[in-house]
């Protein structure tokens, strides 16, 4: 169902007043259940929220484990969320992702939530240009223009064009990597989610990267990202948001109230670079 919501009383942590939101998550808790050990309950995030503006990159810092993935995997619809709402503006209305329908879900990833995995996931045997065209097809562009994009950004990520007809899954992990990020940028998305998208990359592939998100943050989309190294996104104008203060809290079943979460941890540390 869509929904037009009000803007919050007040700016998430470190957001100009007046900004404007396009993802803003409150109360945001995750766990998972583990039915073949008892139904132990194994607690990821509690009471996690933020907002993000256009043309903004928050950076998800954090140790391996402290539900950087699990929170960008709720956002995308992948994982089920156990507790709080995640709104996205889609065709000029705040969606919420936690209860939206499998079909409207589809309808976000299309034209407006991009998301670069860690891994490239896609149909074999299908040609490295028509995988990062499609997107863009998908996202409504026709047929020439999808696939003059994919070609500028093939070039830009530094790909021989002799591979460009080949299937991607004998590639080495740094080219399937720069596939990964090709396929993520071919659709104008005006939301980015980012895992690690730079992983695999030497500093001439990295710096390649890092130049397509700032024409992407120029042309005013927004992204979450996560990566281990904060100098791998070296230039990008970004907030920093440390996880580890939405940890825990979610016990069996129990979700804690804000107040109680408050009195047991910090509050989660953000600071501009």
């Amino acid at each position: 169902m869509t929904a037009t919501m009000p803007a919050p009383a007040a700016p998430g942590p470190d957001l100009q007043a007046g900004a404007d939101v396009v993802l803003s998550l409150r109360g945001v808790a995750k766990s998972f259940t583990l039915h073949l050990r008892g139904g132990t309950v194994l607690p990821v995030l509690a009471d996690a929220g933020f907002d993000l503006a256009e043309g903004e990159c928050l950076l998800l810092a954090g140790p391996s484990g402290a539900g950087k993935s699990s929170l960008l995997k709720m956002i995308y619809g992948n994982y089920r969320v156990a507790a709080g709402s995640i709104r996205l503006r889609h065709d000029g209305a705040m969606v919420d992702i936690a209860t939206a329908g499998p079909r409207q879900v589809l309808e976000i990833r299309r034209r407006t939530l991009g998301y670069v995995s860690q891994f490239l996931r896609v149909i074999p045997r299908v040609p490295v240009l028509d995988v990062v065209a499609e997107p863009a097809l998908a996202f409504g562009m026709d047929a020439d223009a999808a696939k003059a994009r994919a070609r500028d950004l093939l070039r830009a990520l530094n790909l021989p064009e002799r591979l460009w007809s080949l299937p991607p899954a004998t590639f080495s992990g740094g080219e399937q990597q720069r596939v990964n990020i090709a396929r993520g940028l071919a659709a104008p998305y005006p939301v980015l989610l980012l895992d690690e998208p730079t992983a695999s990359l030497d500093a001439e592939n990295r710096a390649a990267v890092v130049a397509l998100l700032q024409d992407a943050l120029a042309r005013g989309a927004a992204m979450v990202a996560i990566v281990h190294d904060d100098a791998a996104l070296g230039g990008l104008p970004i907030r920093r948001l440390d996880v580890t203060g939405f940890a825990g809290g979610y016990e069996a079943g129990r979700h804690e109230s804000a107040t109680d979460l408050q009195q047991k941890r910090q509050v989660p540390v953000i600071d501009r670079q």
